[in-house]
């Protein structure tokens, strides 16, 4: 699945009670709290791939979740879903209204576990790539690449020099929430900074995170050596705006801590600053974690070994965790998985619930395929009408009564982009789109062909769908919309489905409709700004409406969550009018467990059941872990 974010959410001191063992406890190692020698093993379904979870690329809970477990930050989410913060780690304070301003501040003893300290510099550079403030350029989906916008050479026909072409800064995931703040300044002894916000914004203390290490970005970017120095430069880069510095910064942040299908040879690419250290990897195998030594916080874990496996089929992971192959699992959801938990017997347990997932439909409107203006020579009301009949034909009842039903009878679907069923503005926001008149949960078999023939279209119209090739059920829902929009002849489904669907997002060239799930990593009402504004990191289709972008501009602003949810209401309804896509359903959530494992339990957003991986207490060791290889991982939750 892909993230939808606010910030990167991180790891900091649990608010909740331990839970005392009732069986023997074995020793511990000096002041840590790890319980020595002891190991767990735990199945996740899509491989981790990315250590940069914030790029366009690595933006997936596979990647967050164990980022999660490695790096420290200034809060989390409690199994409440109070916001809570690691003071150990750093504090924040805001210390004026007008303007916003708030300065954070690190730890003395934070450190990356190559020694470098944690400090303002690692703030710094996450503004800069996150905020969008000092890219010179921008994706273009046509070219797949970047496309520079040089503001000295904007005649037509006139050459663009080559030294202005090789200094275009592309930080390639803009936040818009980052964008509202206007300034950051380092302190003296490089341990703070102080944000300044450009108006009153009101979810402010999710606003900022760490993301990836400054110095190992500017070390490779810049070819220095020394890690103080790279931090310096990379400062006075962003300072006096040096686009032929930031530019290589910018390129090394995109794409320099992808991984290969081993563990890369060069350390500083997956560093620590938090409770664990990745000491082994094998794409779509596992990721193992070690209890790292030099951790000084307070999130202090007690086991010492996490291996995450990886399994896309479900049942494979249900087998998996009564073989002993692994100790926790969250597979995907359906009725034949819920059974084969809950007749595991004694020595396992499961946990259910409503997952921080939803599944949707999204169209794509800016890449030359059949819902974009372009195809029919700039006509909006063509690829508007073509949009409309496609998303009236998707079977969305039929989905949930086939697909989730079996496990939740009570399950409808979700008619929302912004909103969870059972949330209190959810009616009003589905009263207020008339997503359910506008694409009729039962299909509109005659609006769609009488749009198509109004607008002139020829049939049927050819549309590349893209989702997770290797994930069944995923594959069940597609063939079920491929049945259903093809029925009269109206479209044509060309399944450009892959396993490594997740990376392909982001190359709006190679699809026209994506099904995917989004799962939240923060209570915000702004977590979803990224996906429908203008330019925002998760909006893949090429969305764009002013007044959305304006709306999302009040909402940052107002306290108030009735009028939050009014302005969210105008929202949704432009995105129905628009036809931007189709939500289905929330997932349901199943957790299993072998019963040696305490202390387990799931919430509403990323990371799920890992959110509270330090009070994890187990007797298990690496002798207790049957031997296994997983298997390929598909990449959704």
């Amino acid at each position: 699945m892909k993230i939808r974010r606010i910030t990167a959410v991180a790891a900091t001191l649990a608010a909740s009670a331990l839970v005392l063992s009732a069986c023997e406890t074995p020793e511990t190692e000096g002041g840590s709290g790890i319980t020595e020698d002891t190991a767990l093993s735990v199945a996740w379904n899509q491989s981790f791939y990315e250590y940069n979870d914030d790029s366009a690329t690595g933006n997936a809970t596979a990647n967050a979740i164990i980022l999660y477990m490695m790096n420290s930050g200034f809060t989390y989410y409690d199994g409440d879903l109070n916001l809570a913060q690691d003071t150990s780690f750093g504090t924040y304070e805001k210390t004026s209204d007008d303007p916003l301003t708030v300065e954070y501040t690190v730890d003395d003893d934070s450190a990356w576990s190559d020694g470098t300290p944690v400090d303002a510099a690692d703030m710094l550079l996450f503004w800069a790539a996150m905020s969008g403030h000092f890219n010179t350029a921008t994706f273009d989906s046509d070219d797949d690449g970047v496309t520079v916008y040089p503001e000295d050479h904007e005649d037509a026909g006139e050459p663009v020099p080559e030294d202005v072409l090789a200094n275009q800064v592309f930080f390639n995931a803009t936040n818009p929430n980052m964008t509202e703040i206007e300034s950051m300044t380092v302190s003296e002894d490089g341990k703070s900074v102080t944000a300044v916000y450009a108006s009153p914004f009101a979810d402010w203390e999710l606003n900022v995170g760490m993301g990836v290490p400054a110095h190992v970005v500017a070390m490779h970017a810049l070819d220095i050596e020394d890690p103080m120095e790279a931090k310096q430069a990379l400062i006075d880069a962003v300072e006096g705006e040096d686009a032929s510095v930031l530019a290589p910064i910018a390129d090394f942040w995109n794409t320099g801590f992808q991984f290969g299908d081993v563990l890369p040879d060069d350390e500083s690419l997956y560093l620590s600053s938090g409770p664990y250290l990745m000491t082994d990897f094998v794409r779509d195998q596992y990721v193992t974690l070690e209890a790292n030594p030099d951790y000084t916080g307070d999130l202090q874990p007690k086991v010492e070994t996490i291996i995450v496996r990886y399994f896309a089929d479900p049942m494979a992971a249900v087998q998996a965790l009564e073989n002993g192959e692994v100790h926790l699992i969250q597979p995907q959801a359906s009725s034949d998985t819920l059974q084969a938990l809950e007749g595991l017997g004694d020595g396992f347990d499961v946990i259910t619930g409503d997952g921080a997932t939803y599944e949707h439909v999204d169209l794509m409107f800016a890449n030359g395929g059949p819902f974009d203006p372009a195809t029919y020579g700039g006509d909006e009301e063509t690829a508007l009408a073509v949009r409309q009949a496609f998303l009236k034909l998707i079977p969305r009842q039929d989905i949930v009564d086939r697909v989730v039903a079996p496990l939740n009878p009570e399950a409808t679907v979700r008619s929302s982009f912004n909103a969870i069923p059972g949330a209190p503005n959810y009616d009003m926001l589905v009263e207020a789109n008339q997503m359910d008149t506008a694409f009729p949960l039962e299909i509109d078999r005659e609006g769609a062909a009488q749009l198509l023939e109004d607008a002139g279209v020829e049939t049927p119209v050819e549309v590349r769908f893209l989702t997770a090739s290797d994930n069944p059920r995923r594959m069940d829902q597609l063939a079920l919309i491929t049945e259903s929009v093809e029925a009269d002849g109206l479209f044509a489904i060309n399944d450009v489905s892959s396993a490594e669907w997740g990376s392909m997002l982001a190359d709006p060239s190679q699809y026209d409709a994506s099904m995917f799930g989004w799962q939240s990593t923060s209570t915000s009402i702004l977590n979803s700004r990224s996906t429908f504004e203008t330019g925002g990191g998760n909006n893949f289709g090429g969305f764009s409406d002013a007044r959305v972008d304006e709306l999302w501009a009040e909402i940052a602003v107002t306290p108030d969550f009735d009028q939050q949810s009014e302005y969210l209401a105008e929202i949704e309804s432009i995105l129905v009018e628009n036809a931007f896509g189709a939500s289905l359903y929330q997932h349901p959530s199943i957790t299993g467990y072998n019963t040696d494992l305490q202390n387990v339990s799931s919430i509403q957003v990323s990371p799920t059941m890992f959110w509270n991986y330090w009070e994890w207490e187990t007797t298990l060791t690496q002798d207790d872990i049957v031997e296994g290889e997983g298997e390929e991982g598909e990449g959704d939750s």
